[in-house]
């Protein structure tokens, strides 16, 4: 019998912060560490000791650790899970989370996508909000730092609540993998049709390098930006962009942030009013008569009349850029021009409209159309008898079993596959240690309580994660079978030869 996620009951001995160990050094002045922390109606004192473990934990492992940041640390009754931000002079801005341990309570955390969550995380603040570094020397006090990291993290957190409890990715997420984008095949003709519409959309401002993202559906179509960017936006854009979330009826506000937690914040992180950016916010998106997505999370112009374009802040050029997103049909694009090429405000903003529907509208219709036609559904890339999950380390691309496919597994192999992935997140971090990452190649298979083949091979940056249920008891099955996905999906990359 498959397992369901909403039906996995979690711990709520869950804490996550973020803190700069430079600030609070005085006596008196130690909250000034905090930058953030969940709960927020946990007593001062709570917090500061948890704050205080997790940085004497950071420094003292920096002992034996000089280059590398401490990442994980287990206890008896607690995982402490680390992200170190913005590391330019090491040991500045923390993120961290303390997750109870629980053995009555089937939660099983891998602690190695608990700190993907916490670099998605920021790596999404950096994109709307820029560097937190910035943020405190604009202004000492912290007050705008904490405004900003306080909404953007709680409606961050939305996502994960189940009732009143904060869901974390757990064992039944083991065929998932946080940071990665997931990418659509096309043919050759429709590939022809996306790079014109491409070049088109790269042209839009004279001589001004702009850049552009394509998915369709929820699927990633084409990309101009580095991977870092690409991942970023298109997390983005499956979390609040895409025509399946515009159409969904999610909540726009989470009881999180209502109540105590707000006069927290007023006590000791500033306003978290109108004026701070929320892009998080659930149902701030809807799509104009042009196509073209409005939204007011940014505010209004100076003339009043519009609302602003967001504007965001990508790693690949380290400058402003204006955010345009058009969506058709199942098609979204989009759109990044630099700022500091569009002078004249609400003008400038309303060329860039009109060049966009005169030049790439018919374009945008012949790849809808083509696309459309190849797009085999949800379960477009199952392949039968097989549940798995492939990533790309190179690229930051992954490819897995649908959903619904998943859940048919047992709890007893989603389990197994998890403490699985987490020997060969111990193993990959090692070996990045050692410096021979890129080099390190690993072939596990495991034949689970349940009798299924809990199956890993790592070579080359590329991994491949399988479970086999109702299969042969021999291990030579299971390894016939991965060298036929190998051979007929991976080009045999995986393949033992």
């Amino acid at each position: 019998m498959g397992l369901s996620t909403a039906t996995t009951a979690v711990s709520e001995a869950i804490k996550l912060c973020v803190f700069d160990s430079r600030r609070g050094q005085q006596e008196g002045q130690e909250l000034d560490k905090i930058l953030f922390f969940y709960p927020a109606d946990l007593p001062f004192t709570k917090q500061l000791y948890i704050i205080g473990l997790s940085e004497g934990l950071v420094t003292f492992t920096r002992t034996f650790s000089p280059e590398a940041a401490c990442e994980v640390i287990e206890a008896e009754k607690h995982s402490h899970v680390f992200f170190e931000a913005e590391p330019y002079i090491y040991g500045w801005f923390w993120y961290s989370f303390v997750v109870e341990k629980n053995k009555e309570v089937q939660a099983t955390w891998r602690m190695d996508a608990l700190q993907k969550l916490l670099k998605e995380i920021h790596s999404l603040f950096l994109m709307f909000h820029g560097p937190i570094r910035l943020l405190l020397e604009k202004q000492p006090s912290g007050e705008v730092s904490r405004s900003h990291l306080y909404s953007f993290i709680m409606d961050y957190l939305s996502d994960f609540l189940v009732g009143k409890k904060l869901q974390l990715p757990s064992f039944v997420d083991c065929l998932k993998e946080r940071g990665t984008v997931h990418m659509l095949t096309i043919g050759r003709d429709a590939a022809i049709e996306v790079q014109a519409l491409v070049r088109t959309l790269d042209s839009c401002i004279g001589n001004a390098l702009c850049h552009s993202l394509i998915l369709f559906q929820d699927l990633l179509v084409s990309t101009s930006l580095s991977p870092e960017d690409t991942t970023n936006l298109f997390s983005y854009a499956v979390l609040r962009l895409t025509p399946s979330v515009l159409s969904s009826s999610a909540s726009s506000w989470s009881y999180l942030i209502r109540g105590n937690t707000v006069s927290h914040v007023t006590q000791h992180g500033g306003n978290v009013g109108n004026r701070v950016i929320r892009p998080l916010q659930h149902g701030k998106w809807s799509k104009g008569k042009d196509g073209f997505l409005e939204t007011d999370i940014w505010g209004m112009e100076a003339s009043g009349r519009v609302n602003s374009t967001p504007k965001i802040w990508p790693f690949q050029t380290e400058k402003q850029m204006y955010l345009y997103v058009h969506q058709h049909k199942s098609l979204t694009l989009i759109l990044l021009v630099p700022a500091s090429s569009i002078p004249n405000g609400e003008q400038g903003i309303s060329i860039i409209r009109q060049y966009f529907l005169e030049n790439a509208y018919l374009k945008i219709m012949t790849v809808e159309e083509k696309l459309s036609k190849g797009w085999g559904g949800e379960n477009a890339y199952h392949v039968g008898g097989y549940r798995y999950l492939l990533i790309d380390g190179d690229r930051q691309i992954s490819r897995a079993s649908p959903p619904g496919k998943v859940t048919t597994l047992t709890k007893e192999s989603l389990l197994a596959m998890s403490k699985l992935r987490e020997k060969i997140d111990l193993e990959k971090s090692r070996a990045k240690q050692d410096g021979v990452g890129e080099e390190k190649e690993v072939e596990v298979t495991i034949r689970a309580k349940n009798n299924a083949w809990v199956i890993s091979r790592i070579t080359r940056r590329k991994e491949l994660y399988m479970v086999l249920e109702k299969a042969n008891e021999t291990v030579l099955y299971a390894s016939d079978m991965v060298e036929k996905f190998s051979n007929r999906y991976c080009n045999g990359a995986f393949s033992l030869d």
